[in-house]
């Protein structure tokens, strides 16, 4: 069993917008497993689907993005996994708008969902899928992160986001080196 969590913030404010990477892509796993993230658990939405024979919990804290540990750790806990049996997905500044980068640990780099999973959890060996949204020069970075996508951002976005998916997907099936080999382009 793995657990994939797309992480965002809750609500139709945040719906659309570029730190809500990580629920786009939960969603658009749902929809290759043919099924609905759509019970409440954990603090969060849930769905379930299969995936070569592998069970497939998606979780979409509602928790707001700095509390998304509390809803990782509950799951897990019920769930009896461990941290490497997790996936995340989220947004990434450093990353090129449309980008997608893949790793088995890694710190925070700044982003307080990704802290927040790390200081509940008490480890940073957490495998993850990053979606680029750019934008880590820019002054206003909180403003940038709780935008939406301009149209020209999107059409670089959404391949991006079934990338995102199909990679989660990878993992569970070949394992995190194959879905690096296969996703990560040169840095």
């Amino acid at each position: 069993m793995k657990l994939i969590v797309g992480l965002g913030n809750p609500g139709f404010r945040y719906r659309n917008t570029r730190h809500n990477v990580g629920y786009m892509t939960a969603d658009r796993i749902a929809e290759a497993l043919h099924t609905k993230i759509s019970q409440r658990a954990y603090s969060g939405l849930v769905g379930r689907g299969v995936e070569e024979g592998e069970t497939i919990v998606l979780l979409k804290p509602t928790t707001m993005m700095n509390l998304s540990g509390r809803a990782v750790s509950a799951a897990l806990e019920d769930l009896e996994l461990s941290p490497e049996d997790l996936i995340l997905a989220y947004d990434e500044v450093q990353l090129d708008v449309g980008r997608i980068r893949i790793r088995p640990k890694g710190s925070a780099g700044g982003h307080r969902g990704v802290t927040s999973v790390i200081a509940v959890l008490g480890t940073e060996r957490i495998p993850r899928v990053r979606i680029g949204i750019g934008g880590s020069q820019r002054p206003d970075l909180v403003d940038h992160v709780l935008a939406p996508f301009s149209r020209s951002e999107w059409a670089r976005v959404a391949p991006a986001l079934d990338d995102a998916a199909q990679a989660c997907l990878m993992i569970v099936r070949s394992g995190i080196e194959a879905a690096m080999n296969r996703y990560n382009g040169p840095e």
